[in-house]
């Protein structure tokens, strides 16, 4: 198995806990109605606990006194059990408590009371507001440094919002992970004919400062294309200049690892491209993985939670 990079700590973890009360009966979980009709738009962050940016611009948010216009605002913190207990010291380890909270969104996962773990519970509180959210916008950042990325799931409502978005530049649509369904996938936000929608937002590597900036330009993009809010109710310098047209990759397979047996052929962080198919990019227990067609895109490669049944990288191929 490849060696993982060491990435500097840039960011403060901000002590969240005065925020612990929220408003609407779940702890650290705030919403506000306009009273006026608009869509009822929900920012969360720390649906990992060691993806910190997300966690910085919904304080932020709050400590802004940022209120809808038009529509509900909610703004969350998710994974809280888990981010209380990061540890510079190893900063990979505080991702989820039991389980990946980005995995148990499924509806059979979510009923079955059988099944019981930090996640589950905290996905359980929170899913009677999720049902009645119009537009998620989940922040989240990545294990290796690299471009931010729009992941905007499989359907044409979800690449059409992030082209409306604008932001961030690399926009990735792809249909989740074998290992369950994720927070931007649950419910009708998953249903090509339904008016819900959610994008989530990869910032950048998990601790590096621009990661907060990012976030913070997406938080304010969004609720301005939601119309929840106007220009000036958003905190001063959150809109920073969008870095390009936007570019879809639309991801066909994910490679898996089969244990922990599993190295890549180079450093790679993701969107690398392969000129041919059959190229050599890694081997999973001894056995070559190859790219499957031409102009194939690598993205978010990363063995820092490698293991059985986890997905070490993507193969996309780009749209346009």
């Amino acid at each position: 198995m490849n060696a993982p990079e060491t990435y500097p700590i840039e960011l403060s973890f901000p002590d969240i806990r005065p925020y612990a009360a929220g408003n609407t009966g779940i702890p650290y979980v705030y919403s506000y109605d306009s009273g006026v009709p608009g869509r009822h738009t929900m920012i969360n962050a720390l649906t990992h606990g060691n993806e910190v940016c997300g966690a910085i611009a919904v304080m932020d948010l709050l400590d802004a006194g940022v209120r809808p216009a038009r529509g509900r605002l909610t703004l969350a913190f998710a994974n809280v059990d888990a981010y209380l207990r990061f540890d510079p010291a190893r900063p990979d380890a505080s991702r989820f408590v039991d389980q990946d909270f980005n995995r148990v969104w499924g509806a059979t996962t979510l009923d079955d009371t059988s099944i019981d773990s930090s996640e589950l519970r905290r996905a359980r509180a929170m899913r009677p507001l999720v049902d009645s959210v119009d537009w998620l916008l989940d922040l989240h950042s990545m294990h290796e440094r690299s471009a931010p990325l729009n992941v905007c799931g499989p359907l044409d409502k979800g690449i059409a919002l992030a082209r409306r978005l604008g932001v961030p530049a690399h926009i990735i649509s792809d249909a989740g992970h074998p290992e369950g369904r994720r927070m931007r996938d649950y419910g009708d936000f998953g249903v090509a004919d339904s008016a819900k929608n959610a994008l989530l937002i990869e910032c950048g590597q998990h601790w590096e400062a621009s990661a907060a900036n990012v976030a913070k330009d997406c938080c304010a993009r969004f609720l301005l294309l939601a119309g929840n809010v106007d220009f000036g109710a958003l905190p001063p310098g959150w809109l920073t200049a969008p870095a390009g047209p936007v570019q879809v990759v639309r991801v066909t397979e994910p490679v898996v690892a089969r244990s922990t047996d599993f190295r890549f052929a180079a450093p790679y962080t993701g969107l690398e491209r392969f000129a041919e198919a059959g190229t050599v990019i890694g081997w999973n227990e001894g056995e070559p993985v190859t790219t499957p067609y031409p102009d194939c895109v690598l993205v978010m490669p990363s063995l820092r939670q490698v293991r059985a049944g986890v997905t070490v990288v993507r193969f996309g191929q780009l749209l346009d």
